[in-house]
């Protein structure tokens, strides 16, 4: 499902906004059917919230995955609402709106699912141990990791910077933080938003968005050069999943590494 979601960031790989949309949609469902089979798990921790006995990383792990699922839930809704592929005479609200938060809220999902893998990180490991066979020593798999992590974390850093990420991690406090009208004085359009690339490295903001240079939401704002959304062959995949899956390893990374050292320090305190 991580594959499938760093794809959505370009809407011009496998056939363009047919598969962007249908493999959102499909995610939605992927979703619904993981909280479903996990629902008396869910059910338990939402009873024991309150619990003082509670540990806090898994109260913190709750309150993430919440707002991971609300998160998600608009994404999805919301590219339904501009959907131009599987439901295009559906009209819900301002659509210029959805189509910008559309857009920011994806860029802020993608560094809560890197959060919430830095939170998980023994149990990938372990997974990925147990699916690849591995069998070595403690010191070994220590060294192997450490130094896989500081190659993926500094490509991870690259690619916040080469994707503008941060910038457009700012767009969810322009989008929530400025009223719809203000939205709509910055003059988009439905026609603004194409199945064009967003950047010519693979990355691309979820709906597709080609905003007007004119407009202080857009290009010029973001600090995107003129060109960069125009037509041409389709991405390598490839590139559009490692971009991403880069920028999720580095929030995944901090969290894993600050959770880390507040394990640690507890341990300190209690000694």
């Amino acid at each position: 499902m991580g594959i499938t979601f760093a794809l959505l960031f370009n809407t011009r790989v496998f056939g363009g906004l047919t598969f962007h949309e249908l493999a959102g949609i499909a995610i939605g469902f992927a979703i619904l059917t993981h909280i479903g089979l996990n629902l008396n798990f869910v059910k338990k921790i939402t009873l024991r919230l309150f619990d003082k006995n509670l540990p806090s990383k898994t109260r913190l792990s709750y309150g993430l995955n919440v707002l991971l699922l609300l998160s998600m839930i608009f994404v999805i809704f919301s590219g339904l609402v501009i959907s131009r592929v599987v439901l295009p005479n559906f009209q819900f609200g301002n659509e210029r709106w959805f189509s910008v938060s559309h857009m920011s809220i994806a860029y802020l999902t993608l560094a809560l699912i890197g959060i919430h893998v830095g939170l998980h990180w023994h149990w990938v490991i372990k997974v990925t141990k147990r699916l690849l066979h591995l069998k070595m020593s403690r010191t070994r798999a220590r060294v192997l990791m450490t130094g896989a992590a500081v190659v993926v974390m500094l490509f991870g850093v690259y690619q916040v910077y080469a994707t503008n990420y941060i910038s457009r991690l700012q767009m969810v406090g322009n989008v929530f933080g400025l009223s719809t009208v203000a939205a709509e004085e910055r003059g988009m359009e439905r026609h603004d938003f194409g199945e064009r690339a967003f950047m010519n490295n693979g990355s691309a903001p979820l709906d597709g968005t080609d905003m007007d240079e004119e407009n202080g939401f857009g290009r010029r704002a973001m600090g995107f050069s003129r060109g960069e959304h125009e037509g041409g062959q389709a991405p390598n995949f490839i590139g559009v999943i490692l971009t991403y899956f880069g920028i999720m390893a580095v929030f995944a990374g901090i969290t894993y590494y600050a959770d880390k050292w507040t394990g640690r320090r507890k341990r300190a305190i209690s000694a």
